[in-house]
This record gives structure tokens, C-alpha cells and sequence, in this order.
């Protein structure tokens, strides 16, 4: 089997990049022959140094890194980058058995899309947002810091100053929804959700495709080992971009009303506000065995208290195999992976509902308890690396069967 995995970029930056990175890896070391296709120009991250990957550059650059109205009308659809996409697959040595999208949008835009489908294949997108549906891609009101329940491209969503970015950057994702829903309209397209919540919403959200939806796990590349000892950490942990939608300001202050430090791992536009905050440090980006390091020395939770419905946070699952328990929002599509009171807790993004569990944490016994719960738990079913590919090859093969000869 060849699968070709088509994604902007191919380091570890964030969630998406992570997990078609880690996927990719997974599929080469069961065997199968991997294409990493990466649309933006940049490093590598070594996970894709194995024999059976071989990349492909196309060379192209971020909408938002080029003059303002040239990024705008990429966003909407980018003929360049289709045909360096085209020009790609054409050349392979071998025809894929499947195509695997993961992400598009930072370059690749609606246009990919019809050049997909155009090589008679299956092809696969994994949502790790909501970008299918909602034109910020994350279903949230940035201007009011709350989910959104608006119907996506209704009157009252084009009126919204929902955007993160401003006016302008909501206009042009706008005309790009509409151009993907154009694109798609007329196509049946396979998609992959990585957890329940995101399977259970989106089937509300794109009314007017023809998507089948499919539910696989990501990959977390954890090995088995000893449990942590939570008990002896010093502060509650969060692990991420720091920003209000991923409730990096909820963590500071519920963990200052509960009387415990708040340790962040990772950067963002609320670096400088956390700093100033007392009880808070502050270290900004780490390699993973760092990340990893840190958190079995210092954690006595991680704390992931997403204001937004993010859909499946892979360090809430590091933390769980490590052996440290998580407090996680219940809008997460983590939380489904966290048992409240036996591994951790949910509890609604807001500081007093958070504050309240972290007070639990106060008591080494009791966080003890729920690390080790947590970690037993985990490994008894654990999301690994190999289920995954196991998963996406049985799912692949039954695409391929399906296929009309």
C-alpha cells in the first residue's frame, strides 16, 4: 500500500502538524510505503526521517506571510499551489492508494481540492478543527470569548466580528468556506473525527455535504514505564499556545485561588500578561523529552481548560500515560478520555469550577490516587502510535474496496 499524507508543514508545532507527523511514522513503521507531502517550505521534524517515507516540498508560503491582497486572494483559491500540488502527484513513481489531507488551509487553500479528487483515489481528511464548517475553523467567538452558535454562513455569521485576526481576515475565511462548500457540493468525502464530540457537532454544522464520517484516535507516541509521582510535583501545569480561547488566563487565576503555582510550557500572545501575574512561571517552548521531563518533576496535574470545543488535545492523553491526573474543560473532546474524580477532573472552563479542583490537589494522597488510576487506565486501552496505523490501514483498505473498478 502507498498512502500519500498531505499536510502545510512537517514539524511538530502544533496539534494538526504533530499528528500527521506522528501518523506518517505509524504507517511507515506497519509497513506501509509514505509520500509526506508539505505544502509550506521548512524543516522536518527526524520522525520523518524513516525509509519508508519520502517527502516532497512544494515550496509554497503561508497566505499570511505574503502582501496583504495577493495572501487574501490565495486564500480564496490558489491556482499556483494546485498545480505545484498536481505536478507532485503526477510525478510520483507509483500511484497512491489513498490520499490523507490534514491540513490546507494556511496554503493550499479550497483549490486542492478538485486536484484530489481528480487522481481517482480515496481521499481522507482528518478534522482537527472546524474548518469544513465554520470559516475561523475553531466555532468560537473570539470577540466575545465564547462558542459560538451560529449557523456557519448564515446572515448573522457574515455579520459577526467573530475573527481573531479582524474584519478582513473574516472576509477572506468566509469567501473560502463558501468556495470549499462550491468545491464539495457535488462530492462525497470521507472524514476522520479524533474524538466524539467533534463526530457529534459537525453533523450539525455541514448541512449540504455528502460527508461519511469515521472515528479513529490519534497517535500518541508514549512508552510504557513507570507511573509518575503527581504527589510530589509543586504546580498545576498547562502545556500549549498560550491564549484565552485554550484558557491559559483561567489556569493562572483559579490556580491563585486554589494556592498553588501555575507552570506554563509554551508561548503565545498571553506570555507577558501570565508573567506579570504572581505565582506563575512562565518557560516557553520545549522539545518533547523536556516537556515530558518537567512535567513528571513539577506537575501535580495538567490543566487544559479550553474555552473552545477543541477537539482532541494530545498532551490531556501524554499526561494520562505519564500517570498525571488532568483537569480538563468539558467542552474538550479530551474530556471523553479524563473519568471525573477517578483520573482527574471536568469541569466547565470558569475559575471557580476550576479553582475547585485544584484544591483537590492539595492532597498528595489524593493525587497519587488519581495518577496512578490515570495511568492504569490509559494502559489498559492505550491510544498508541501502532493502533493507529492499524486503524487507518483497516479504514483504508475498506475505502479501497469500495472503489469502482
Amino acid at each position: 500500500m502507498h498512502v500519500v499524507v498531505l499536510a502545510e508543514f512537517a514539524v511538530a508545532s502544533g496539534g494538526a502538524e504533530k499528528v500527521a507527523v506522528e501518523s506518517a511514522r505509524a504507517l511507515a513503521e506497519a509497513g506501509v510505503a509514505v509520500t509526506y507531502v508539505q505544502a509550506i517550505a521548512g524543516p522536518a521534524d527526524p520522525l520523518l526521517d524513516h525509509a519508508g517515507i519520502a517527502r516532497i516540498v512544494l515550496g509554497n508560503a503561508d497566505i499570511w506571510d505574503r502582501p496583504r491582497l495577493a495572501g487574501a486572494m490565495a486564500g480564496l483559491w490558489d491556482r499556483a499551489s494546485a498545480r505545484r500540488l498536481a505536478a507532485a502527484l503526477d510525478g510520483l513513481s507509483r500511484a497512491p492508494d489513498v490520499i490523507h489531507l490534514h491540513q490546507w488551509t494556511r496554503s493550499l487553500s479550497p483549490s486542492a481540492f478538485p486536484v484530489l479528487a481528480k487522481r481517482g483515489v480515496p481521499v481522507l481528511v482528518t478534522l482537527h478543527d472546524y474548518f469544513l464548517a465554520c470559516p475561523n475553523g475553531v466555532y468560537y467567538r473570539f470577540d466575545r470569548n465564547e462558542p459560538c452558535t451560529l449557523r456557519p454562513l448564515s446572515p448573522a455569521c457574515l455579520s459577526a466580528p467573530c475573527d481573531g485576526r479582524g474584519r478582513l481576515h473574516k472576509l477572506v475565511r468566509v469567501g473560502r468556506t463558501a468556495a470549499l462548500r462550491a468545491t464539495l457540493r457535488r462530492r462525497r468525502l470521507d472524514v476522520v473525527h479524533v474524538c466524539d464530540a467533534s463526530l457529534d457537532r459537525m453533523g450539525d454544522l455541514v448541512g449540504g455535504l455528502d460527508l461519511r464520517h469515521h472515528r479513529i484516535d490519534n497517535p500518541v507516541r508514549a512508552m510504557p514505564g513507570p507511573p509518575a509521582e503527581p504527589d510530589r510535583g509543586d504546580a498545576v501545569a498547562y502545556v500549549g499556545r498560550l491564549t484565552r480561547e485554550k484558557g491559559a488566563d483561567l489556569v493562572a487565576e483559579a490556580a491563585r485561588v486554589a494556592g498553588l503555582t501555575a507552570l506554563f510550557i509554551g508561548a503565545g500572545p498571553l506570555e507577558e500578561e501570565l508573567r506579570a501575574r504572581p505565582g506563575v512561571e512562565v518557560v516557553g517552548w520545549q522539545a518533547p523529552e523536556a516537556v515530558a521531563a518537567i512535567l513528571r518533576s513539577r506537575a501535580r496535574a495538567l490543566a487544559a481548560p479550553s474555552r473552545w470545543y477543541e477537539t482532541g488535545p494530545l498532551t490531556v492523553y501524554e499526561a494520562l500515560a505519564a500517570g498525571i491526573p488532568v483537569v480538563a474543560s468539558n467542552r474538550s473532546g479530551a474530556a471523553e478520555k479524563v473519568v471525573d474524580g477517578l483520573t482527574g477532573f471536568v469541569t466547565a472552563p470558569e475559575v471557580p469550577a476550576l479553582a475547585a479542583a485544584f484544591g483537590q490537589l492539595h492532597d498528595d494522597r489524593r493525587v497519587a490516587d488519581l495518577g496512578r488510576a490515570a495511568h492504569d487506565r490509559y494502559w489498559a486501552s492505550p491510544m498508541t502510535a501502532a493502533r493507529h496505523a492499524a486503524a487507518l490501514i483497516a479504514l483504508y483498505d475498506d475505502l479501497a474496496s469500495r472503489r469502482p473498478d
